[in-house]
């Protein structure tokens, strides 16, 4: 079983950044791709960000790309997003994920391929 921890949510104002984490524990964090999603209220949880296991290939949804960036640490088992040029419309729950995919490059962009969740963390920016 892996544990996931994210933190570093908060108000921000429209144009600013903030930077999120996410601790896993349980199993070796290395075998596993990480990603992010989010659900604002009323809405499906979408696609933010996904990195694959060995750490080669980094995706992004398009409404977020240019301005997010995701990235981790396999030493310190973390795994953070940084979030520049904030918008109202990033408004929502941020959670963190993990999948066994077996290999060091996929990334699935699909939540029902994560096995593993964090609690979430709220953002929300105000215009």
């Amino acid at each position: 079983q892996v544990q996931l921890v994210e933190s570093g949510g908060g108000l921000v104002q429209a144009g600013g950044s903030l930077r999120l984490s996410c601790v896993a524990s349980g199993r070796p964090f290395s075998n596993y791709a990480m990603a992010w999603f989010r659900q604002a209220p009323g809405k499906e949880r979408e696609f933010v960000a996904a990195r694959s296991a060995g750490g080669w290939n980094t995706y992004y949804a398009d409404s977020v790309n240019g301005r997010f960036t995701m990235s981790r640490d396999n030493v310190k088992n973390t795994a953070s997003l940084q979030m520049n040029n904030l918008k109202p419309e990033d408004t929502a729950v941020y959670y963190c994920a993990a999948a066994d995919v077996g290999d060091g490059y996929r990334a699935p962009r699909l939540h029902w391929e994560y096995a593993y969740w964090g609690q979430g963390t709220q953002v929300t920016v105000s215009s």
